[in-house]
Order: C-alpha cells, then sequence, then structure tokens
C-alpha cells in the first residue's frame, strides 16, 4: 500500500506547530495524534489492541509476499545465527495470523483486534510512498461472510470520518469471487495445465487498468504489451471475445444488473455477487452513506491473498485535489491466511490504513484541524512546585470521570504553559495557585470561548482578569464544573 521514500518538506516546513523542533518530529507528533484517535474509534466498536514482533521468519510470510518475479522481492531479510532467514514485517497480518494460531485455543471467538505499527517495504522509492512507513490494521478472525466484512468497511469509513476526511474518500468494493466467476465464464479451467499462470496475467492486467487504461490492458489480456520503454510484459493469450468479456466487467462504471449478465449461471460469480448485496445493506445498516460505496470489480489487491469480500479506500470523491493520492487502505477476506499456520479452517478478514500516506493527504489539504485528530478536554497547569501532589489529584479525578486530562509536567511559566494548552487543542485549563489553594478553589479557563472573545479584548489587564472565559470555583465542585463547562461547548 505505502511503500519508501523522502517527501518534500517546504510545505510542512511552513506550518511547523509551535514547539516542535524540526519536520520529523512535527510529523511524529501528527500521526501519533491521528493513531490515538484511530485508536479511540476501534476501542469503541469492541476491538482490542494487540502487538506483534516486527521481526518474523521468512516462512512465516510464505506464498503471501508481494507478487514479484521473484520470492523473496519486497522484503528486507536476514539470516540469524541458526541460518533462518527473518524478514522486517511486510505487513500486519501475517504475524496476526502466527499469533492467533499460536494461541487460538485461549482467544475469544471471533476475535477482534486492532494493531497500528511500522512495516517495511523493499521496493522503488515513490513520491508519497516510503520503505518504512506506519500502518494502522483492524481485523476480525473466526466470523465468516458477510456480517464482518461489512463490519469492517463500516469502521474504515468511521475512522477516515474520524481524521476529518468525510465525503472526500470512497470505499470501492468487490469480491475476490467473481474474478474467478469471470474466469470461468470465458472458459479457463482449474484442472488445465497453466491455468495458474494464465489467472495470474488476467489478474495483473485488471489490476492495471485504472494506471494504463482500456488499450493496454487490451493488449495484456492478449499477446502482450511494450511500454514505452520498450520493455515487453507477455499476455495472457486469450481470444478477441473473452477479453470483450473481461473489459465488460472492468471497463467503466459498472452495476448489479449488468454484473449478472457477465456472471451468468457460475457458481462463483453468483456467490460472490449475493454477498456484495447483503454487504451493502449491512454497511448501511451500520451508517455507511450509500453515496461513499461503489461497485468496482478492478479492485484486485493481494493476488494470492484475498479469498471473498475485498475493497480500497479511495481519495478523491468531492475533492478532486485528492485524487491523484489513490487508495490509501483497503483489506477483505483472507480465509487461507491463518490456516496455514493452524492447519485447520478459520475465516478472517480486515483492512490496513497507511499512517503515513494518509498524513500526506492531509497535508495537502492544508487543514491542521484534520491532522490534529482528537483533542484534549483538560491541561492542570503547575504554577509551583508546592502544588504537584494537588494537580496529580486533580488529574486523576477528572481521568476517573472519563474526561482526557494531563498534567503539565515541564518546568515553564505560565505563558508557555498555556502555549502547551492551545498547541495540545485544550478545551479547558485549570490553574490552582497559592491564593486558589488558601480558599480551598480552583480556576477554569475556558480555552474555546477564550478565543472565541479574544477579537473583542483591548489591553492586557483585561485579558488576564480572563473575563467571562474564566471564573472560579469551590475545590469540591470541580467535575461538576468542568462536565458542565465541556458540555456548554458542544
Amino acid at each position: 500500500m505505502d511503500g519508501g521514500s523522502a517527501r518534500g518538506s517546504k510545505t510542512v516546513k511552513a506550518r511547523l506547530p509551535k514547539g516542535l523542533r524540526d519536520i520529523g518530529e512535527c510529523e511524529a507528533y501528527a500521526q501519533n495524534r491521528m493513531l490515538r484517535a484511530l485508536s479511540e474509534v476501534c476501542t469503541s466498536w469492541g476491538f482490542s489492541a494487540l502487538e506483534t514482533p516486527i521481526l518474523e521468519y521468512a516462512d512465516a510470510l510464505g506464498k503471501f509476499l508481494p507478487d514479484e518475479e521473484r520470492p523473496n522481492a519486497g522484503v528486507f531479510s536476514l539470516r540469524d545465527d541458526d541460518e533462518q532467514w527473518l524478514a522486517l514485517r511486510y505487513d500486519l497480518t501475517a504475524p496476526l495470523a502466527r499469533y492467533v494460531a499460536e494461541n487460538y485455543d485461549s482467544l475469544p471467538k471471533p476475535f477482534r483486534r486492532y494493531q497500528h505499527g511500522p512495516v517495511f517495504r523493499n521496493e522503488k522509492p515513490d513520491p508519497g510512498r516510503f520503505r518504512q512507513f506506519m500502518q494502522f490494521d483492524a481485523d476480525i478472525v473466526g466470523a465468516p461472510v458477510p456480517l464482518a466484512d461489512a463490519e469492517l468497511c463500516a469502521l474504515a469509513a468511521k475512522c477516515m470520518d474520524t481524521l476529518g476526511l468525510k465525503e472526500k474518500y470512497s470505499l470501492h468494493i468487490s469480491n475476490r469471487k467473481l474474478l474467478d466467476g469471470l474466469l470461468e465464464s470465458i472458459g479457463l479451467n482449474k484442472n488445465e495445465s497453466g491455468f495458474a499462470e494464465k489467472r495470474l496475467r488476467v489478474l495483473r492486467s485488471i489490476d492495471k487498468m485504472e494506471r494504463l487504461g482500456a488499450r493496454a490492458v487490451t493488449d495484456l489480456l492478449g499477446m502482450g504489451r511494450k511500454d514505452k520503454s520498450g520493455d515487453y510484459t507477455p499476455g495472457a493469450g486469450l481470444d478477441q471475445k473473452a477479453i470483450e468479456k473481461v473489459l465488460a466487467l472492468v471497463e467503466g462504471h459498472i452495476d448489479f444488473p449488468s454484473l449478472e449478465a457477465i456472471m451468468g449461471e457460475t457458481a462463483s460469480g453468483k456467490e460472490g455477487i449475493e454477498q456484495l448485496h447483503e454487504m451493502i445493506d449491512l454497511m448501511k445498516a451500520f451508517g455507511v452513506n450509500e453515496d461513499v460505496i461503489e461497485l468496482d470489480p478492478t479492485v484486485v489487491r493481494g493476488l494470492d491473498y484475498y479469498t471473498g469480500p475485498i475493497f480500497e479506500i479511495k481519495m478523491g470523491a468531492s475533492d478532486s485535489r485528492l485524487t491523484r493520492f489513490g487508495s490509501v487502505g483497503g483489506g477483505g477476506r483472507y480465509d487461507d491466511l491463518v490456516t496455514r499456520f493452524k492447519g485447520i479452517e478459520i475465516p478472517a478478514a480486515g483492512f490496513s490504513i497507511g499512517i503515513s500516506r494518509l498524513y500526506t493527504v492531509l497535508e495537502a489539504m492544508k487543514e491542521s484541524s484534520a491532522i490534529e485528530g482528537e483533542t484534549l478536554d483538560v491541561v492542570i497547569l503547575l504554577l509551583d512546585s508546592t502544588d504537584r501532589t494537588e494537580a496529580v489529584r486533580i488529574t486523576r479525578e477528572l481521568r476517573e470521570a472519563n474526561i482526557r486530562a494531563e498534567v503539565y509536567l515541564g518546568s515553564s511559566g505560565m505563558r508557555a504553559q498555556m502555549r502547551y494548552a492551545d498547541r495540545r487543542s485544550a478545551k479547558l485549563a485549570i490553574i490552582q495557585g497559592e491564593q486558589e489553594r488558601k480558599r480551598n478553589e480552583i480556576t477554569i479557563r475556558n480555552l474555546v470561548l477564550g478565543k472565541e472573545l479574544s477579537a473583542s479584548i483591548k489591553d492586557s489587564s483585561q485579558w488576564k482578569e480572563g473575563g467571562e472565559a474564566q471564573r472560579s470555583v469551590a475545590r469540591e465542585r470541580l467535575l461538576e464544573e468542568v462536565s458542565k463547562t465541556l458540555a456548554s461547548q458542544k
């Protein structure tokens, strides 16, 4: 999904948040905020966090390595002292499959997990693609089609909405069974010699439709194609009638009646259509806007990986500026992956979002609010060393009431602490200096209201007093007053 290179830095540098020293720190800060926001979404949907090792035995990746001519292309690998090949993880899914196989008996079924972490691709660098990048995954293991698949699509949509990308993406959905049905309908027999190679070339040709167009795909489905550099790619060797049938499926917009006509009476095709119908109904029930869903048989994804419903998250939709970013994530059903470790049939489905790629999308949008993701409710200021214990007590009380709070941990003065609260997008600041402690009070500063009123403040004394945006209340009314103020901001 994401591959490898450094990106241009001028735009990012011009928007470096105060207090962050360089571009790398800025990106890490933004991406961490994105990951926290997505983690909260997954937790609220009943998914549990999971960590897996960065290093895997290469044979654990197996045939699910990238589809390249060389079997180990795409991964960074090394040998250990026992002469066994290790590899930096290519994605977060193969390590999940091994984890499930090793812990299957003790896991709840179905098992819902989310994970984020760096993954590595030994690929040619391109703009917006990185050799090391951050990926966010969510998976459901042990649940069959189509309910789990529909929920994962809905969760992916919720994640995108949470990052401020509502109406700027679309979910392109398909089903690998449609492709199986297509091959069956054009007369390719899986029992014939050379079927696997021909199938692979047909699928690779379909996968190039969006990038190369119908003319190039026609050549690839036929006798082959020579590109501008002179390199020749062998074709799938289909006859003209079969090529026309493939193009009817993947060229331009297609609806269900057209899909049914192409699939005919093929068993795989009919099953794939039925699953897609039910998935779309369930996605709508989960709250996915119908306008976001697009039936797209050109979606192929991992050629030897997926076994059922598949989807991609593509940028663009109502904002054509973002079309150039293409896919920022996707997933589908991969029932065979866990099975190869455990030896029994275990259904599984999941999706991945490329955080590094998505960060570049948000940067291109010039919307720092989207990059910020979640916001903090309260920062408790620390005015002198004698109030540390009470500041910690306040922080704990707020957190126990499910209010997102943190105590300032530095040693800076009042002004720097307020700047920090602003950078953290905090809604409130709580102050308890020496005078407040003597009166057993706290001061609540409404930072949201303060920004709204700042235009009308005429002098520094008025600003220091806080006006309508600041008030002192009894210490025992902490939770009541903070909750009331937060509610008023909504």
